[in-house]
């Protein structure tokens, strides 16, 4: 009987391969480049935290998909299912050593323990932003603001930004003498793209025990044609003008200033289902998927940090759910994949010249290009296979005539064109051109 152990992984969970996880790490930096130049710093935190830290102010579907266990010293532990909460924690235990408003991004791995569908996973990378220590419109702005500015630069225009305000909402349930039950109805409220009107209708009666409330809660959440035709319509129904609508009134001026106003649209049905939200919130679909789901949401939390300290700190922040995202821009054929980072690769062709190639291959690097030497002195076909593989878009031979001139002849591997007998710099600047 074999010994061996079957190689397997968990059921929502990836091994990722060098294409794809070049892919990743090619659209977290240049997110992370966007969150930097609107001024957010990196901080981390434990992948475990105490259980009762993560879900002090939680709701029963949240425990339901957190990984949680008992430790060898006996502590009830759990593995973090967003970013936002043990943010919180971090907030409270490091305020003396913060400045605020304090602008953080964390991008980094979450657990959950849903059913795994397509673009969603049990194990997935989120990258947050959140500003805390400021209640003002300007933050409110600026994270709607920074969600289009890093989606644009990863090539991702073609979305729509759902905003809501939960203030409103709650407004309005008060009215129908429904406030006790506010978070039972933003749970239901926000299942309307997934279990649609009628579901969410049946639902809303159980919990509210009136046909008519159910009613009007719909009638509410469908929006107008225009986004000031919708805060209109209901701040009208919520009671009228108050400092959650002259908020979002605030904010939508700010996006027709910064002329970005198009992409956002007014959605009263957008309530995000976590407890810890208490403002504005949105959420962003692909307009060409938005089956896929939401891939970058968030919203406002002013009471979060209070849970940790006696002194509540204000914060808002989004998180874009970049596998989610990922799985999207596949199926749109919007992504494109490469072997490596190498931008050439400089073939074995003589054992005797192995100290040569490195010569070269330091020349080379020395002026930015990025390559490496084939290490051992093998048929070119197998070079030439393992290059295509990579994805290498140069190959570079140096025959003994090339070593006493200290020259290369250079491949253009996609359109097979050579450049023979050429020096380094003329190759760096074809390579780089």
């Amino acid at each position: 009987m074999s010994d061996l152990i079957q190689p397997r992984i968990l059921k929502g969970f990836r091994d990722m391969l060098p294409a794809d996880e070049i892919l990743r790490s090619d659209i977290i930096e240049k997110i992370t480049q966007t969150y930097r130049a609107y001024g957010f710093v990196p901080i981390d935190t434990p992948v475990l935290e105490y259980t009762e830290i993560l879900l002090r102010k939680s709701n029963g579907e949240t425990e339901k998909q957190v990984f949680r266990f008992e430790d060898n010293g006996g502590r009830d532990v759990a593995m973090r299912f967003d970013l936002t909460v043990p943010f919180a924690r971090f907030v409270a235990e490091h305020r003396e050593e913060l400045y605020f408003p304090f602008k953080r991004y964390h991008i980094s791995k979450v657990w959950r323990g849903e059913k795994p569908q397509a673009g969603r996973y049990r194990e997935f990378i989120q990258c947050d932003f959140d500003t805390v220590g400021s209640d003002s419109a300007t933050a409110d702005f600026e994270t709607l603001a920074l969600m289009k500015a890093a989606l644009n630069a990863i090539g991702v225009e073609d979305i729509t930004i759902h905003v809501n305000h939960r203030g409103i909402f709650n407004r309005f349930l008060a009215k129908l003498n429904c406030a006790e039950k506010s978070e039972d109805i933003l749970r239901i409220v926000d299942k309307l793209a997934k279990v649609g009107a009628e579901q969410v209708a049946k639902e809303l009666e159980e919990i509210t025990g009136s046909a008519q409330n159910a009613q009007e809660i719909l009638s509410y959440i469908q929006p107008c044609k225009t986004f000031t035709q919708t805060l209109e319509h209901i701040e009208s129904l919520s009671g009228g003008q108050s400092e959650d609508s002259l908020r979002m009134k605030e904010i939508y001026s700010m996006m027709q200033a910064a002329g970005i106003d198009a992409t956002y649209t007014l959605d009263p049905s957008i309530t995000r289902g976590l407890d810890y939200y208490t403002g504005v919130v949105y959420e962003t679909f692909l307009n060409q998927l938005p089956s896929i789901g939401s891939v970058c949401s968030g919203g406002r939390y002013d009471n979060l940090t209070g849970l940790y300290m006696k002194d509540k700190v204000s914060g808002v922040g989004a998180s874009i759910g970049l596998d989610r995202l990922i799985a999207g821009l596949t199926q749109l054929g919007l992504t494109s994949k490469k072997g490596s980072y190498l931008d050439a690769e400089i073939y074995n062709t003589d054992a005797t010249l192995a100290s040569h190639y490195q010569k070269v291959a330091a020349q080379l690097r020395a002026q930015g290009v990025s390559v490496e030497v084939f290490p051992d002195t093998v048929k070119m076909a197998k070079q030439y296979a393992l290059t295509e593989k990579k994805c290498i878009p140069w190959g570079i031979t140096v025959s003994a005539e090339d070593v006493l001139k200290n020259t290369v002849t250079l491949k253009n591997l996609a359109t097979r064109e050579q450049f023979a007998s050429i020096s380094i710099q003329e190759a760096v600047q074809k390579i780089k051109t």
